[in-house]
């Protein structure tokens, strides 16, 4: 238990503590200031991260690119780019973001799935590289930009991730050209003149351990061999954290990916006799554990054996939980000194739905209503996949600086935001 912020006991803020978070922040000063739910950003968490990512291997032409649909705040992806990270785009409002916040054409690969040519021609008209994930959409590329240089997505056939939901390869997921099918990608670039730039992949999300991605690069690598001339290969990314880190979960080994990386890549440069760019596409990890969401006890209840600890963190405001049977971490910020030891309570949100459950049967210090909860890793998939539902107020996002400012980010909003683009009719 810490007590060194004057407003607040930090009943269980040992992660939080230990990775210097709020610095000299009092949370539940910073819920006042801002309001209930926030979200909240370490600066330093997030720069070092990105550094991690860019010093995890040593090959000449290695590039990682931020997912951005992780976290799409314009100061978020500003500060990755100010660390060398390039972007990944899915949507022309996400290339919109990422131009925002001030990359160039050159350092975004939009990667979308099951477009229209329309989206095609927001990107190429920006001269963005794109990869498309499909016979068909590489034959649409074809049609709307004969000639032109594409980038195709593999699908290399196995799948890793923390959910059903998240695994993004394998015979079961939508996404990527099967490898069997790399003849029919020959035939639609000679008929479609089209020159193949580049190939890529992603396998999942949130993986901690690195032996599925290896192995279905070395199956990228193997089909790369049938494609003369390519300017770069994409990896994909889905580089796990650590989410228990209350019961000592160890992180993922970067450094032993790296040298694993490094290996591979040198080995495929010197078959292929080019040196080839080498790409990795991490989101979560960029932006997760630099995202703390705050949220205030409002309401604690018995229903049969259960004690519910009722918040304004509904699932509008952290999906995850709800979609993926997420696990967070969660802090406890009193406003009174701790009262008996911890007791197992279901923290649920404050949207009118059964599933709107943040933490089930979870053992947390004693809790009272006014005390603020810090929900922890909350920096990627958070507030980019927030919502309006039950016509609720997404939060304010908020900056803690490396010079100790607190620098709102996104406004709160307002009720005028939730009607802003309706129209009413006469009846």
């Amino acid at each position: 238990m810490s007590d060194g912020f004057r407003g607040c006991y930090k009943l269980n803020g040992e992660v939080t503590d230990r990775l210097g978070f709020y610095g000299d922040h009092d949370p539940v000063e910073l819920v006042r200031r801002f309001g209930s739910p926030l979200y909240l950003y370490s600066e330093d968490i997030l720069r070092a991260n990105c550094r991690t990512l860019k010093n995890m291997c040593t090959y000449k032409n290695f590039r990682v690119n931020f997912s951005v649909k992780a976290n799409t705040n314009l100061a978020i992806i500003r500060i990755a780019r100010e660390e060398g990270l390039c972007a990944d785009a899915m949507s022309p409002g996400e290339i919109a973001a990422v131009m925002a916040a001030g990359y160039e054409a050159p350092e975004i690969l939009f990667i979308p799935n099951n477009v229209s040519g329309e989206e095609m021609r927001f990107a190429a008209e920006k001269g963005i590289m794109i990869s498309v994930d499909s016979l068909s959409q590489l034959d649409l590329f074809g049609r709307l930009f004969p000639g032109k240089s594409v980038a195709v997505r593999l699908n290399p056939g196995i799948g890793a991730g923390h959910h059903e939901k998240v695994v993004t390869a394998g015979d079961a997921a939508k996404f990527g050209v099967n490898l069997a099918e790399l003849p029919e990608i020959k035939e639609i670039l000679r008929r479609r003149g089209l020159r193949l730039a580049g190939l890529s992949q992603h396998i999942g999300s949130k993986f901690m351990d690195s032996g599925a991605y290896i192995m279905d690069i070395r199956n990228l690598l193997a089909a790369a061999e049938e494609f003369p001339g390519l300017d770069f290969i994409d990896f994909g990314g889905g580089f796990g954290i650590p989410y228990r880190k209350q019961e000592n979960e160890p992180p993922m080994d970067m450094g032993r990916t790296g040298v694993l990386l490094d290996a591979i890549m040198s080995d495929f440069a010197a078959r292929y006799g080019k040196e080839v760019q080498f790409i990795v596409e991490p989101g979560r990890y960029v932006a997760a554990e630099a995202g703390v969401l705050l949220g205030t006890v409002h309401a604690i209840k018995h229903n049969g054996s259960i004690k519910f600890i009722g918040t304004d963190i509904g699932m509008n405001t952290l999906m995850r939980p709800a979609l993926y049977d997420s696990h967070h971490d969660i802090e406890v910020y009193s406003l009174n000194p701790p009262a008996g030891g911890p007791e197992a309570v279901s923290v649920v949100g404050n949207i009118c739905e059964s599933g709107d459950i943040l933490a089930k049967d979870r053992p947390l210090p004693r809790i009272s209503e006014g005390d603020v909860l810090g929900v922890l890793d909350a920096g990627s998939y958070g507030y980019s996949m927030s919502s309006n539902y039950n016509m609720r107020l997404r939060p304010a996002e908020v900056l803690l600086r490396s010079n100790g400012e607190a620098a709102v980010i996104r406004e709160r909003d307002s009720l005028e935001d939730l009607l802003r683009n309706q129209r009413m009719i006469d009846i």
